[in-house]
């Protein structure tokens, strides 16, 4: 059975606001911010543009996801649980399929 409207129109504002938590935390940490624009390939003048672009908030989120102390960090920081960093995680980028998950 296909997931509600409601559901979806959930989902979806759950990974903007994620999203959004995750880059004003960025913002708020230069070394960091830094880091992630080096690995990304984004200018610091194009983050304004690359943020209505999902791959660009699929990248930022996988980024803060990809070293623990780095989540750890982020979610201690905001006040965000790392479940809601998951599902943002999958609302941009799908679903992870591991071994024997296909």
């Amino acid at each position: 059975m296909p997931p509600k409207a409601s559901q979806n129109l959930s989902a979806a504002k759950g990974a903007e606001e994620t999203a959004a938590t995750v880059l004003g935390w960025l913002a708020g940490e230069p070394d960091m911010l830094q880091r992630f624009l080096s690995l990304s390939g984004v200018a610091p003048e194009q983050i304004r543009t690359a943020i209505g672009d999902p791959g660009f908030l699929a990248g930022m989120i996988d980024f803060v996801m990809g070293h623990e102390p780095t989540l750890l960090a982020f979610c201690e920081a905001t006040g965000t649980k790392p479940e809601a960093v998951v599902a943002a995680a999958q609302y941009y980028s799908g679903p992870y399929f591991g071994p024997g998950d296909y």
